[in-house]
Order: structure tokens, then sequence, then C-alpha cells
């Protein structure tokens, strides 16, 4: 972001691109949005709320009480009835936005500056018998150690303002964090729930943001 802040990242893992936008701000920033090239992806309102799911097979709108707005079915690629997509186009905040045309043409747009980059992360997936209506996101081991890290990192930061705050008291060690990093401990471990990993690491992720 113009701030400084980190805006967006892009990864591999798992044989497939991972893209994850964060909100512009320095310590507290949230996920806002998470697509992967497997046709998976989740967009969150400020509130933390999913604003957008996709699958293989299609996708939903929510409002921000999580009631559904609107629902769709790629063409051509999912049996029974077929409910097609009208164009979609969300501003995650005011330089990150999100524009849906097919399923092949999910554009995630960057603006700042007077200058824009741009990334599709849209696939052409077959839809296979076994495959659920609308699953969650997933995030790869690597991606999911990352969060988990970051998150940890936040809480260490936290506790060192602490200690600047009160340098002669022992209290504060004793500090809960601040509800932000709370609610994205939840959201990690929910992620790992999820995803395929390992049992041990899913165990170390969780011993990390709850340390």
């Amino acid at each position: 972001y113009p701030s400084g802040n980190l805006a967006i990242i892009i990864t591999r893992g798992r044989e497939q691109l991972i893209c994850i936008v964060h909100e512009d701000k320095p310590w507290t920033a949230k996920i806002q949005a998470l697509f992967q090239s497997d046709g998976r992806s989740t967009c969150y309102y400020p509130n933390g709320n999913e604003w957008i799911n996709m699958s293989i097979q299609g996708g939903q709108y929510l409002d921000q009480a999580g009631n559904r707005v609107r629902r769709w079915m790629w063409p051509n690629l999912s049996p029974g009835p077929q409910v097609p997509l009208s164009p979609i186009f969300i501003s995650l905040n005011r330089h990150v936005g999100v524009r849906i045309l097919a399923q092949d043409k999910v554009f995630i747009s960057f603006l700042a500056m007077g200058r824009q980059a741009k990334f599709n992360m849209g696939t052409k997936e077959q839809v296979s018998g076994t495959t659920q209506l609308l699953p969650p996101a997933r995030l790869g081991e690597d991606e999911l150690l990352l969060l988990a890290f970051r998150v940890r990192i936040l809480q260490l930061f936290h506790r060192m303002r602490g200690c600047l705050d009160f340098p002669s008291s022992e209290q504060w060690n004793k500090m809960q964090p601040p509800m932000y990093l709370v609610t994205q401990a939840v959201k990690i471990l929910e992620l790992c729930m999820a995803a395929e990993i390992r049992d041990e690491l899913r165990s170390s992720i969780r011993a990390i943001v709850n340390a």
C-alpha cells in the first residue's frame, strides 16, 4: 500500500497458487480475501464475516449478517439446473478490488498512485462426483505456518509494548492479547481444521497461536 503496509501475498503451495489480501494496517491487519488457483476462494467483510465464497462448482454472495443474497453455478461444469453468474465487482478497500466475470476470469486489481496491477486467479477445474458444494478455501502447510507465526510475532510485539509502557511492573507479562489477535488465531485454527495437514503440524500451529 502507499502507506508501506503489506497489501497482497502470492505464493505457491501444493501445485497451486494462493493469493492473500491484507487490509491496510501495520500490526492489526486482517485477512480480507483468500484466492486459490484450484477454484476455491473466500472474501471477507471488514467485520470478518464471509462476503463471497467460491468453489469449482459455483459461488455465493452473502450480506454482512451472513444471509445469502446470490448464488450461481459455473456454466457447463455442474450437473443439474444451472444459475448463471451476473458479473460481480466489490471493493475490499480503497486500493484492492475484485471482479468476477467467469470461473476463469476472477481478477484482483490493486490501484495506487495512478498505477494498477491485476492478477487473474480464475481456473477451469472440472467437478468430480465427490466434490462438496462450496467448501471453504484451504491453505497448505507452509501458508498456515506463516500465518501462525505472524500472529505469534504480533503477540510478542504487544507484550513488548506493554513492557515499555510499564517497565517497573510485572503485570505486562499477564496482559491478554487484543481482540483482533484472538480473532485471527481462531480463524487460523478453523483453517487448520479444514485443511488436509498432518495432525502433529495442526498441534504445532495450535501451540504457536495459543502460546
